[in-house]
């Protein structure tokens, strides 16, 4: 059935807008306008926050809209307007606009209120205030058109006679132009209609205002241009279904002025950058494609199969399709090098009644059924500007069993930018069993699901028991959703009311939502370690509220009813008359998240689950994936070592999978993906793999199939130059229980290119990486980690679900999911390591500090002498002269600066080149421990040697804090009266002596030379070491 796009603009209310009419208040209303159609709210009189609720719909262009790309359209304004007749004003009676863009369009069910801060139209507007709106598209299905009545078809000599008589003179003639507006329209909405030269200057009229005379139309009345609207579309968009009258019929009206108007310009499609990849990349890969689509002539009873043969390398298509023809439509790529003359000077094709798997080398001659043969070099070129290239019949020839049989073929020569190469058999790919097989070898696009955040705040419960618990029992809420299941605090029950918790739950869930998922809320009685369901309600995830801000949802009584667990725990006749309760609650889903699946040091995207609140893209990346070198055999096959590998790339919500070489050491896959970026400070993962063998099945079992990493790479985009393409090898390093192991090299081109200004993408640098919601409410740090765990497991069990899979154990080890590790003592190392080198520059100040004063070099000594005057007489050069001083460092480091991005992983920073067997047994160990007891035993003493070296750096820690508390809280009196004498001292000499002094006398005595200086510690480091502390206090 046809069906209709219309796009919903509900708006809601207003907030604290500018007061207009002179009184303190304003009457608004609001006037939406989107592709050529403009639509009104009522007016609000005197009121700075109104409440309109009123739904605008709008057309999207274009015939059949349907099946347009809701992003196709234009932008969307949204105006607010102070109405004169209510409230008269001589001011400007502008109250602000918000315009969106077509990407924040949403399909109905996704939409969400959301509260737009209302802009200026101008520098020297003012304007303040939000207003709150629902935006969305949806399909709404056509009417079919009435059928005619048929006309009654005049007699031949009427209709001859018609020929004959001449035209009335005084008949006008037919028009072309649109007609002018009706007469029984308002000629102020008329006025509106056309977009006024000022909107400054301009009063608005709004939909209610009176009627004014008619105007007939005369010869000289203007013409609605294409950029205007039409005010009589207006008018009757405004009026009721029921209201609407039936239209006038047509009166002849002289043909309008002419007035040429300027084609309104199409708007640019918002994903430019995002066109067809030209693998400029990588490097080109000559194949010749062979298209076997049907044959005809072939006897009615045979199941035959095409067999494509050349260079050695054969293939067969599947069991024909029987219809008119038997169909196969089946495309081959065997790859091609005209130096070595591969794959070779002829190119063989023959039908067999035979099944594909059968060995023809062994078959009888009466099972051939014909064959073709062509010569290599004479196959037509193809480049992908071009269109396909048409299929011919061919006869068979040496069959003995017919005469006549024909064999639709095309041939020719391409690349694997070429469209059929996607779905091709490839010559390289593994020996696939079904077609299942092979389409799991071929390079794929997947995008991992829309993540929401699913918050539950659990308020009180009332009514949960009929009887008196023990008195050492508590009440507890427990919420699942799928495999995530949290409980709430236990609360001790209360006589007199009923339990109150006031506490969030929040669980990852995925789009698309259906009525069969529910969240599931129980409660239940605890009493000691054993827990009772008392009763529980579902929750549809399909009805549950969105938002995107911090405000409150409405709050919901649910009857708890009794669970199935209650009714197997006290049957099912007691569970009847059980009464759960009322639970009250608060649940929403959360759009206003970034629901992160990768760690934070490798997250790929910070974009929030609400697509309304999603920034325009800023840049595009480009990344070519060229091949492998020197891979190591990852399994034994045939007697001889093979790895079948294949490359995945992963970048924000979409996954890249290449097709699978099979038995190749030197994979080259040359193909070529497109992101489009929307923060540049992320970054990209490309992971190696083995791809499993075919005839293993993918899941259960011992034997399953599991594709094994063979390493990863990841890249950040911050360190890119903007359009500079980055081709190189990078090492494959993988962390086994052995320790590191480099299992070979992939080489890729990867090119960051901005689509904006340099200011866009400088300007995205002083914006926060994460949405609002995470600075407004922001998520516990306990739960963030098991948040992501949840969400990288349901993204793992989406692509699972895919045709074909990307395997489950593929995107977990992508995302760093695979399995949770506990304490590594080699890493701990690393970060240690790591902490030095980045504070290494306050030891080298230090140092240097400490040469200075030491008068090693006493010209620079001298120099300090000097710096020190000057800085303490203007004290206002000290900010200047360090900050020209780091500009000074950075500016000598530029000629050092790193040429290609920085190799991933760092074997020297990861402290992996040579690291203890036992650490990493360790590392790799399960949770709980699967080692035997006197292993876990030496461990557990090793690390409570460890803790012991961190009790004593935390105890000496306090001890000082404990002693600079001591200066004045008269633990020792001598001390601290000491302290007191000196702090008066210091404080009148201070009042007495300029502060110049003072910090030049300092900076000299600090300076001073070692001839004047004693080994011992100083008397006031002395008496900060004799303070006491609480360290003898502790037992």
């Amino acid at each position: 059935m046809a069906t209709v796009r219309k796009l919903v603009v509900e708006v809601v209310e207003a907030r604290n807008l500018l007061p207009k009419d002179g009184t303190g208040t304003s009457s608004p209303y609001a006037r939406a306008d989107f592709d050529g159609q403009r639509r009104k709210t009522r007016t609000v009189p005197r009121d700075l926050n109104p409440a309109w609720n009123e739904p605008l719909e709008f057309n999207f262009p274009g015939p059949g809209s349907g099946g347009v790309d809701p992003v196709a359209g234009e932008p969307l304004e949204i105006a607010v307007f102070h109405d004169v007749r209510v409230g008269p004003s001589r001011r400007n009676n502008f109250l602000g606009r918000v315009r969106l863009d077509a990407r924040q369009f949403v399909r109905k069910g996704e939409e969400a209120l959301i509260y737009f801060p209302l802009e200026k139209k101008s520098f020297f507007s003012w304007v303040r205030g939000d207003i709150g709106l629902k935006v969305y598209y949806l399909d709404e299905p056509l009417a079919p058109p009435e059928p005619e009545p048929p006309a009654a078809d005049p007699p031949a000599a009427d209709a001859e006679a018609a020929k004959d008589v001449p035209a009335p003179a005084d008949q006008p003639p037919a028009q072309t132009e649109e007609p002018s507006p009706p007469a029984d329209v308002p000629a102020a909405e008329a006025a509106q209609g056309a977009p006024p030269a000022s909107d400054e200057a301009s009063t608005e009229i709004p939909p209610e205002a009176g009627t004014a005379a008619p105007t007939p139309a005369t010869e000289d009345a203007p013409v609605m241009s294409s950029e205007a609207v039409p005010a009589a579309d207006g008018a009757a968009s405004e009026r009721p279904p029921e209201e609407e009258a039936p239209a006038p019929p047509p009166i002849p009206t002289p043909m309008p002025r002419q007035v040429p108007v300027p084609p309104r310009a199409a708007p640019p499609p918002p994903d430019v950058p995002m066109e067809r990849s030209k693998h400029d990349l990588v490097d080109k890969m000559p194949f010749l494609f062979v298209r076997v689509v049907r044959a005809r002539g072939l006897p009615a009873r045979a199941q035959p199969h095409v067999r494509v043969a050349a260079g050695g390398r054969h293939a067969s298509t599947r069991e024909a399709r029987r219809g008119a023809f038997f169909e196969w439509d089946q495309t081959f790529a065997f790859a091609r090098d005209p130096s070595i003359d591969s794959p070779g000077p002829t190119l063989e094709v023959s039908v067999w009644d035979l099944p594909p798997d059968a060995d023809v080398s062994v078959a009888d001659d009466r099972s051939f059924l014909g064959g073709l043969c062509f010569d290599t070099a004479d196959v037509h070129a193809r480049d992908p500007p071009d269109g396909p290239l048409a299929t011919q019949w061919y006869r068979l020839e040496g069959g003995r069993r017919l005469a006549g049989a024909d064999l639709m073929v095309a041939t020719w020569a391409g690349t694997q930018a070429d469209e059929a190469f996607a779905e091709a058999w490839k010559a390289d790919s593994p020996v696939a069993t079904s077609s299942s097989a092979a389409a799991a070898s071929r390079a794929k696009v997947y995008v991992s699901p829309k993540l929401w955040l699913l918050r539950m705040n659990v308020i009180e419960a009332q009514d949960t028991l009929t009887a008196a618990p023990p008195r050492d029992a508590g009440i507890a809420v427990r919420g699942t959703l799928g495999f995530q299941t949290l409980r709430t605090r236990t609360t001790v029950v209360n006589r007199n009311g009923g339990p109150a918790w006031n506490e969030d739950l929040v669980f990852v869930a995925a789009e698309p939502f259906i009525d069969d998922d529910c969240f599931v809320i129980s409660l239940e009685v605890r009493h000691g370690k054993e827990a009772f369901p008392v009763g529980s309600a579902s929750i549809s995830l399909a009805s549950i509220e969105r938002r995107v801000d911090d405000r409150k949802v409405a709050s919901k009584w649910l009857d708890l009813l009794p669970s199935d667990e209650a009714m197997r725990k006290v049957g099912k006749r007691a569970a009847m008359h059980m009464h759960g309760g009322r639970l009250h609650v608060r649940v929403c889903l959360d759009g206003g998240y970034h629901v992160a699946d990768e760690p934070p040091y490798a997250s790929s995207d910070f974009r929030p689950s609400a697509r309304q609140l999603w920034r325009p893209p800023v840049g595009v990346l480009e990344l070519g994936i060229v091949g492998c070198k020197g891979l190591l055999p990852m399994r034994t096959a045939e007697g001889k070592g093979c790895t079948d590998a294949y490359a995945v790339a992963k970048y924000g919500p979409k996954w890249a999978r290449t097709r699978t070489i099979s038995d190749s050491f030197d994979p080259a896959w040359n193909e070529q993906y497109t992101w489009p970026v929307y923060d540049p400070c992320t970054v990209l993962t490309v992971g190696v793999f083995d791809d499993p063998l075919p005839s293993l099945p993918p899941d259960g079992g011992k034997d399953a199939a599991c594709s094994r990493p063979m390493g990863k790479v990841r890249i950040r985009l911050s360190t890119l130059e903007n359009g500079r393409v980055y081709r190189g090898m990078y090492p494959l390093i993988l962390m086994l229980p052995t320790g590191a192991k480099r299992m070979g090299d992939v080489e890729l081109a990867v090119r960051f290119a901005t689509s904006g200004t340099a200011l866009d993408v400088l300007h995205m640098y002083g914006q926060p990486s994460l949405p609002a919601m995470h600075h407004l409410q922001p998520i516990p740090a306990m739960s963030r980690e098991t948040l992501r765990l949840a969400a990288a497991r349901i993204s793992a069990a989406h692509l699972a679900r895919a045709e074909p899979p990307l395997r489950r154990e593929v995107s977990t080890w992508m995302l760093d999911a695979a399995e949770p590790r506990g304490f590594s003592m080699r890493k701990l190392r690393a970060n240690w390591n790591r902490a030095v080198a980045a504070l290494s520059w306050v030891a080298d100040a230090a140092r240097c500090a400490e040469d200075t004063r030491s008068w090693r070099n006493p010209t620079a000594t001298m120099m300090a002498h000097a710096v020190l005057v000057l800085l303490a007489w203007h004290p206002d050069l000290v900010v200047p002269t360090l900050t020209l001083h780091v500009a000074a460092v950075g500016v000598w480091k530029y000629r050092r600066r790193p040429r290609a991005p920085a190799p991933h992983p760092c074997v020297r920073a990861s402290m992996a080149e040579t690291p203890d067997r036992e650490e990493l047994d360790e590392e790799f160990d399960t949770i709980p421990s699967a080692r035997p007891p006197e292993v876990v035993r030496a461990r557990y003493d090793r690390a409570r040697m460890v803790g012991a070296r961190l009790q004593a750096m935390v105890g000496d820690v306090a001890t000082q804090a404990e002693r600079l508390q001591a200066l004045v809280s008269w633990r020792d009196p001598r001390a601290t009266g000491m302290f007191v004498v000196l702090c008066v001292v210091v404080a009148m000499v201070m009042y007495m002596v300029p502060m110049k002094v003072v910090a030049v006398v300092a900076g000299f005595y600090y300076l001073r030379h070692p001839m004047f200086r004693d080994r011992m510690p100083a008397p006031v480091i002395n008496f900060f070491r004799r303070l006491p502390s609480m360290s003898e206090r502790i037992m």
